[in-house]
């Protein structure tokens, strides 16, 4: 039942996961449409709006440039629109183009030769990409790495590291022959490995031993009403004194760090696509914006360093869902470059116009696909269950 004091705690909490949110999607949104702004303007391209959210203005400015910069009132992603644009999504905009004079169409965009204009779109993910390998690398510059050393500290009973005959003190140290340097590594490779035969190498009393093992794939509940599919072989970390610490990097190390984390986000994302057309994934873990949301909030009742962390992988998810050769999004458009490419002339207006509806009837119809899988996490929010 819906109490007064439960309407007020989720109100309260719903304002919470609101600024969370905006913190998170902001930062990333704007480094992305940065990115398309500072290639287009580097090629000499005239930019007429840069936009953060879409509709109705909440406040602008025009610069020297003759560029809009605008804040809107729906804070779900933003647009770069160019002078011969018909909207934010780039579609040109032909009558716009015949009625240029020659000065104007040297600042037009669709008039740019095809390496510039592919170089304007991709600099957008591109950005995303470099963003998170920036934070990633502040991160671990200022807080360090916690690393846990990737020794058993229990094996469960009747799991099937048990089966296949891990015991307490084993130290891995490797899986499938990459070399592990912590526990977080060994969970991160079971886990994304179900029902897959894994060779471990661990040290047992000074011997190197081999031990094959398949991961078992378990439903495990998460915070946000749903569930994880992930493997596991049932085994725990030995959290004694000593066992972790927080290891300093130099910039140059947190770099290399940061390029690892990155590609693991890219990496972790294509295997669940992939396994998700192959019917060994659900469909009901792509979440969209409300559940960005419920995690930012969550994330940032724990700390800055989490929170940032956050916004690195959100910036990663962006960038590499945009290079997807969906027309409307930024892959989209790469792929109408490469097909003008080969044919050496653009696709007729008609096939793009095609396209563009294709693509957006597609990207609305994931919208809704993911609000209705998030829709309990916006009920929770307003019984005062999603944040405390």
């Amino acid at each position: 039942m819906l109490t007064l004091s439960g309407l007020t705690g989720g109100i309260s909490g719903a304002l919470f996961v609101a600024g969370a949110f905006l913190f998170v999607l902001s930062i990333v949104v704007f480094i992305h449409e940065m990115g398309h702004f500072l290639v287009a303007r580097w090629c000499g391209v005239k930019v007429s709006a840069f936009s953060m959210g879409f509709g109705p203005e909440i406040c602008s400015f025009t610069d020297r440039q003759g560029t809009r910069w605008r804040i809107a009132w729906i804070p779900l992603g933003g647009y770069v629109k160019f002078m011969d644009d018909e909207n934010g999504a780039s579609v040109p905009s032909r009558e716009t183009l015949e009625r240029m004079t020659p000065a104007e169409r040297s600042e037009s965009f669709h008039a740019k030769p095809l390496w510039q204009r592919a170089a304007v779109v991709a600099a957008g993910p591109i950005a995303n990409f470099l963003l998170a390998i920036a934070i990633f690398t502040a991160v671990f510059s200022i807080w360090g790495v916690r690393i846990t050393e990737p020794r058993v500290g229990e094996v469960i009973a009747d799991s099937r590291a048990m089966q296949a005959g891990f015991q307490k003190g084993d130290l891995i140290s490797s899986i499938d022959g990459t070399r592990i340097g912590s526990f977080n590594e060994v969970l991160r490779i079971v886990s994304a490995s179900p029902e897959r035969k894994l060779t471990i190498g661990v040290e047992r009393n000074g011997a190197a031993i081999s031990i094959p093992v398949v991961p078992e794939l378990k439903e495990i509940p998460d915070t946000l009403g749903g569930v994880i599919r992930r493997g596991i072989i049932g085994i725990r970390p030995d959290l004694g004194p000593g066992s972790t610490e927080m290891r300093r990097t130099g910039v140059v190390e947190a770099m290399g760090l940061g390029v690892k984390e990155s590609w693991f986000v890219v990496s972790s994302t294509m295997q669940y696509l992939y396994k998700l057309t192959q019917g060994k994934e659900r469909a009901d873990q792509l979440g969209g914006p409300v559940r960005i949301a419920e995690v930012s909030g969550q994330v940032a009742k724990v700390g800055l360093e989490p929170l940032l962390q956050l916004v690195a992988i959100i910036s990663v998810s962006v960038g590499l869902i945009n290079l997807f050769p969906i027309p409307l999004l930024d892959g989209g458009h790469l792929m109408f470059y490469a097909i003008e490419a080969v044919r050496r002339r653009p696709l007729s207006e008609r096939s793009q116009e095609i396209g563009f509806r294709i693509g957006l009837a597609l990207v609305l119809s994931l919208m809704v696909f993911s609000f209705w899988n998030d829709r309990f996490i916006v009920l929770k929010w307003f019984t005062g269950g999603a944040v405390g």
